[in-house]
């Protein structure tokens, strides 16, 4: 019982029909819309990956990025067919194949698991509204991508982008290098061309580095522009769906139909004065003159020529480019880790409660019952240190917790981000994302190094873009824009003017490992 959902998925993903006629990888939207509107069809289009998936996510490279086919997809993509034939288009959405993270719900016959096979059986039929406002605009939900389990909360030793349903996805330019998480699946998936784009989530990272590390653009929005109810959530102060896709424009065309009001979400009562097409100021003009901070932060040797010429075409932009040192933000990390455990164990028992009654884990407390008792499917590569000590947190009226709340966002907010653009009288704030993509290791467990620009715009609840800035010793490597709250706007402009200008993004190529250089056999 316990692999049932990987058999139903190799049996979804294997009736699969042949890959049609149409070429679909590395395309965009705006290349779907116009061959739907010309030479072929969303049922074409959804075929064609459906064909590329069944061709490499269990078999070829075996990227694992997919955890399930949604058996409708196909009615979905009729259905926009019919619409165009009767001029009653949706909009540039209608039609394209989108893949959502499990541990996003939809209303569609799959579960949403997070990974977990506690969660199995998982199928609510009801749609996170972040998922209703693609669907709303006539996206195809073509499935569900795998992940980091439990978007990677669960232990201080895990491995990024592995879970009990799913495995281990690899990335698609080095297989045996992380594809980063917890969107993994997203990452790799988007980057294999398995579709036009994906959502995934963030907590702090888990859409920016999987983008950056698979060569894609991600954005992780301000908290309080996309709802976050029905999500499988970590922090209500932290979580997000994103965007992720392979270009800046792409991105900008999800994001436009994800944000809104949701009573259910308190944080959201604001979003809808924000709600608007959020490709119409793309400009390649939108980076001339404008003072822009830059941090130069550690990193490999192979990664600083990287940044410089990403730099070197910020100017090509017309941007001014002006240096800041980072704050040093003592006990952020600490602060912001306490306060994860303790919105997990009240935010998860929570969500779980809402489950439906096929579900048998209704509580954390439950949850890590259940790993313990399955421990050899579950907990095979490393434990659940992280969930027993949310398990043993104080709850979300405790006083230590307020106080760690409070001071991480002075630390990451007032004296971080607004810090650093104060100094360089700028809006808006470049950094390496990440570092390179670290070896998937299953017997030490996750070993990443190098720079991380994530934490302080996770934490304030910041929006942060990363564009593909090219590759380190053969690797994906990522430049983040990074603004202050609700000025989404902004870093997508940056990132579009900077993507235009740099053209840096390079497809994969499924090598087994990094194409670092020559001399690995010798002379001999």
């Amino acid at each position: 019982m316990r692999i049932a959902p990987i058999l139903l998925l190799t049996t979804a993903i294997g009736a699969a029909p042949a890959q049609a006629q149409v070429s679909v990888e590395e395309r965009s939207i705006t290349d779907l819309q116009t061959m739907m509107g010309k030479t072929s069809s969303s049922e074409a289009i959804t075929r064609a990956y459906l064909g590329r998936i069944a061709a490499m996510d269990r078999t070829g490279p075996t990227l694992r990025s997919i955890i399930a086919i949604n058996p409708d997809a196909l009615a979905q993509a009729k259905a926009s067919d019919a619409r165009r034939r009767a001029r009653k288009s949706l909009g540039p959405l209608d039609g394209v194949p989108i893949l959502i993270k499990d541990n996003i719900e939809t209303l569609d016959p799959v579960a949403t698991t997070a990974g977990s096979l506690a969660l199995k059986d998982n199928i609510t039929h009801r749609d996170a509204p972040v998922v209703a406002g693609l669907r709303a605009a006539g996206a195809v939900i073509l499935g569900k991508t795998n992940l980091s389990e439990w978007a990677n909360i669960r232990s201080t030793a895990s491995i990024s982008g592995w879970s009990a349903v799913g495995g281990l996805v690899r990335n698609p330019y080095a297989l045996d290098r992380t594809a980063c998480g917890s969107s993994s699946g997203s990452g790799a998936a988007i980057a294999a061309s398995f579709a036009a784009a994906a959502l995934g989530t963030e907590t702090d990272g888990s859409v920016v580095c999987p983008s950056a590390m698979n060569g894609l653009v991600g954005l992780k929005p301000t908290i309080g522009l996309v709802s976050r109810t029905h999500v499988v959530p970590i922090s209500h102060s932290q979580d997000t769906p994103g965007p992720m896709a392979r270009n800046v424009r792409d991105v900008a065309l999800l994001f436009s139909a994800m944000i809104g009001a949701d009573p259910a979400d308190p944080s959201t009562a604001g979003a809808g004065r924000y709600a608007h097409d959020y490709t119409r100021t793309l400009s390649t003009n939108a980076l001339r003159g404008v003072r822009v901070a830059v941090l130069r932060p550690d990193m490999p040797a192979a990664m600083k020529p990287v940044y410089d010429a990403a730099l070197a075409d910020l100017k090509k932009a017309g941007a001014i480019l002006i240096d800041v040192g980072a704050p040093k933000a003592d006990g952020l990390g600490d602060a912001e880790f306490d306060v994860l455990k303790t919105e997990l164990k009240a935010d998860l028992d929570a969500y779980l409660a809402t489950t439906p009654a096929s579900v048998k884990t209704r509580s954390l407390d439950q949850v890590i019952a259940y790993n313990a008792a399955n421990a050899g499917s579950e907990m095979s590569f490393f434990g659940q240190e992280i969930f027993q000590m949310a398990a043993e947190t104080r709850g979300l009226a405790d006083a230590e917790y307020l106080g760690l709340r409070a001071k991480s966002l002075r630390l990451s907010g007032p004296e971080g981000i607004d810090a650093m653009l104060k100094t360089a009288n700028a809006a808006s704030l470049v950094a390496p994302t990440y570092g390179l993509p670290w070896l998937s290791d299953t017997v030490s467990g996750d070993r990443s190094t190098g720079p991380s620009a994530s934490e302080m715009p996770a934490v304030a609840g910041y929006p942060h873009l990363t564009v593909p800035m090219g590759l380190a010793k053969g690797l994906p490597v990522g430049l983040s824009f990074i603004a202050t709250a609700f000025d989404d706007q902004r870093v997508l402009n940056a990132g579009y003017a900077y993507e235009q200008a740099s053209k840096s993004r390079v497809p994969p190529r499924y090598l087994p490992v990094a194409d670092a250089g020559q001399g690995l056999d010798g002379r001999r």
